[in-house]
């Protein structure tokens, strides 16, 4: 059976020194961290919400979900002000989409949105990136609305996300940094993957 460890990763780390998910690339690897013959979904249907890749036609409606939650995201996902924040220009909202779409076609990493049945809501993301400590495949990360997080999506979404990698990707080590590895576990990690990477 595949391993699954769940928490929050460099991923992360990078967001708070960076600002956005989008601009997570720069840490990433140039090749494919998936097999070739490997399919990334496209469109996942479950109920109450579907995911789909986030892209420049998701912009507005991505901009509306994390505004929504600027507090709540800074405190829960990034732990950095840089992102969300007030004052996001149209320009730097689409940039994120327009890079996050150029990653997921180069097969660098896979960033989904989270919305509702309709398609007319983002009720959160997800992102499947490589993973950046030793011994992990990949690192998963995902974030919901403050709404949503009320309602008690957050939970809901993690149990099905942490199914559909299981079942879904070709993975035998994943990360979930933040929730099962606690930041400061996940921290230390990190650290000692830098300092043993020559």
């Amino acid at each position: 059976m595949k391993a699954t460890i769940k928490g929050l990763g460099l991923a992360l780390a990078m967001l708070a020194a960076i600002g956005s998910p989008a601009f997570a690339e720069a840490a990433a690897p140039e090749s494919s961290f998936v097999p070739d013959a490997f399919d990334p979904p496209t469109l996942v249907e479950a109920p109450g919400f579907k995911l789909v890749p986030l892209g420049p036609n998701l912009v507005q409606v991505d901009f509306n979900a994390y505004m929504s939650s600027i507090a709540h995201l800074q405190t829960t996902f990034t732990r950095s002000t840089g992102w969300p924040r007030e004052g996001i220009t149209d320009t730097e909202a689409m940039r994120d989409m327009e890079t996050e779409q150029a990653r997921f076609q180069g097969r660098k990493s896979f960033a989904y949105a989270v919305l509702t049945p309709d398609g007319t809501r983002e009720r959160g993301c997800v992102y499947v990136y490589p993973g950046s400590v030793e011994g992990f495949d990949a690192e998963v990360t995902l974030w919901v609305t403050k709404a949503e997080y009320d309602a008690g999506f957050d939970a809901e979404l993690y149990a099905w996300v942490t199914r559909w990698i299981e079942t879904d990707w070709p993975f035998e080590t994943v990360a979930y940094p933040g929730r099962a590895i606690e930041w400061a576990a996940w921290d230390a990690m990190v650290e000692a993957n830098k300092t043993a990477t020559p």
